[in-house]
């Protein structure tokens, strides 16, 4: 084991993905300010969804956002440019998890990536070449790396991409049923909206879609199918980014071919003048038992999180138990109606909610289909009321409709959600049944 995961390896990859990753760090930050992402998602709400258990991380008031952006936008600048890299990293990452955590309106798969990836990057030695830190303090310039630098990224990509590839094997995505559902969405784009809804294309995406995900991981591994494989994920990435505008994923998910191309291939493009390590040294640590256990944690929660949801009662896709940090990406498209009554349960009268006077259209969209937001605004509610000095009941009626079937009725309207305990780890009996 240590000959294998603490041999030097060129660490050319480590260095081109370091600068790449600091200028997308640096783009989906300042993008976030420029395309009104942070105004209409931290900035207008009264308040934000939290993950439950950090309902205290709320966004900066007033306009402070921007400028927390702005922070963070920084930050990957000077990861780019390699100052104070570990510095930078460890305070990108934690800007960003706060920013993670804070909201769930905006869940996107690839916001849970670029928060495991940042924390990965505090540990990577990143910054031994190419850099401000190396040409301030020569003595920390190295050519190589160990190999475990580079299998910490390839094991977390091969996790991600066979749970995406795995969740995918189901009806409604089989069918074209979902997908169908999801570009008729995308009829409006000038040029291709059109072709988006024809049936042939619909089969080639879901059916391209299980295959890319499942193998992409081996065939850039394989050297004889390197290529081809990278060519793949070009096209898949760039029609993802065209068709579903998934910010910084797709380039960030082109900029991992780093780790899998030969070294003098990556030098030959990008670094002209950097010598060739071939000396293939064996270098283990002090600290190499800690950090292979730490990595083995890791990783087995890494596949733990997404088997999750198979230990709740129903399915993930009705009761969202188990759906966040699991790679379950563009499975399904959610539509509901719902009414929250509040009892005062000293008068016993009826107060109705408007949701208008309390959320945005974003944040009503949650808190219509999402049993953890429609509990978190129940919740909410309750409080609200408490500082009024009343204390009340939250009842919700609230009926989905799932990848365009039939409207059901999510939420038992007979439970006072108000006075119901959230439970990470067990089925909510107030939601009820999918069949």
């Amino acid at each position: 084991m240590n000959k294998f995961l603490f041999k030097h390896i060129d660490n050319s990859g480590l260095i081109v993905f370091r600068i790449i990753f600091g200028l997308l760090c640096f783009l989906e930050s300042v993008g976030a300010v420029f395309t009104g992402w942070v105004k209409r998602t931290l900035i207008d709400p009264e308040f934000t969804f939290s993950f439950i258990g950090f309902e205290w991380l709320q966004p900066l008031p007033g306009n402070w956002m921007y400028a927390y952006y702005v922070v963070m936008g920084i930050f990957g600048l000077l990861i780019m440019v390699g100052y104070k890299y570990r510095f930078s990293m460890f305070m990108f990452a934690t800007m960003w998890t706060a920013t993670y955590l804070m909201q769930k309106s905006s869940y996107n798969n690839h916001y849970y990536l670029l928060f495991l990836l940042s924390y990965l990057m505090v540990f990577l030695p990143a910054n031994r070449y190419a850099s401000i830190d190396a040409k301030l303090n020569p003595s920390i310039k190295r050519i190589s790396m160990p190999s475990w630098c580079k299998w910490a990224i390839v094991l977390q990509l091969f996790i991600l991409y066979t749970f995406a590839s795995i969740n995918k094997i189901y009806p409604d995505w089989l069918n074209t049923s979902f997908i169908g559902l999801l570009m008729k969405g995308k009829a409006s784009y000038p040029i291709i909206g059109e072709l988006l809804q024809h049936k042939p294309l619909h089969y080639f995406l879901i059916y391209g879609g299980i295959i890319f995900d499942g193998l992409i991981i081996p065939a850039l591994l394989f050297k004889p199918t390197r290529k081809y494989a990278f060519f793949a994920s070009i096209f898949f990435h760039l029609f993802n980014s065209i068709v579903f505008q998934v910010g910084i994923f797709p380039y960030l998910s082109l900029a991992f071919s780093l780790f899998f191309f030969e070294p003098k291939i990556i030098r030959k493009i990008f670094l002209h003048k950097k010598e060739f390590y071939n000396a293939n040294e064996i270098i283990v640590p002090r600290y190499n038992t800690l950090l292979i256990s730490i990595f083995s944690i890791y990783f087995l929660i890494q596949i733990a999180l997404p088997l999750r949801h198979h230990y709740f009662e129903d399915d993930v896709l009705w009761t969202e138990e188990g759906h966040r940090m699991s790679w379950r990406m563009m499975l399904r498209a959610k539509s509901g109606t719902v009414s929250y009554t509040v009892i005062d349960e000293e008068t016993n009268k009826r107060i109705p909610i408007k949701l208008d006077n309390y959320l945005t259209k974003k944040q009503q969209r949650g808190a219509s289909t999402k049993p953890d937001v429609i509990w978190q605004f129940a919740q909410r509610l309750k409080q609200d009321f408490a500082k009024k000095g009343k204390s009340v009941k939250v009842f919700v009626s609230a009926y989905v409709r799932v990848n365009g079937k039939k409207s059901k009725q999510l939420i038992d309207s007979k439970v006072d959600l108000a006075n119901e305990e959230w439970h990470h780890f067990k089925h909510h009996d107030w939601i009820l049944p999918s069949k």
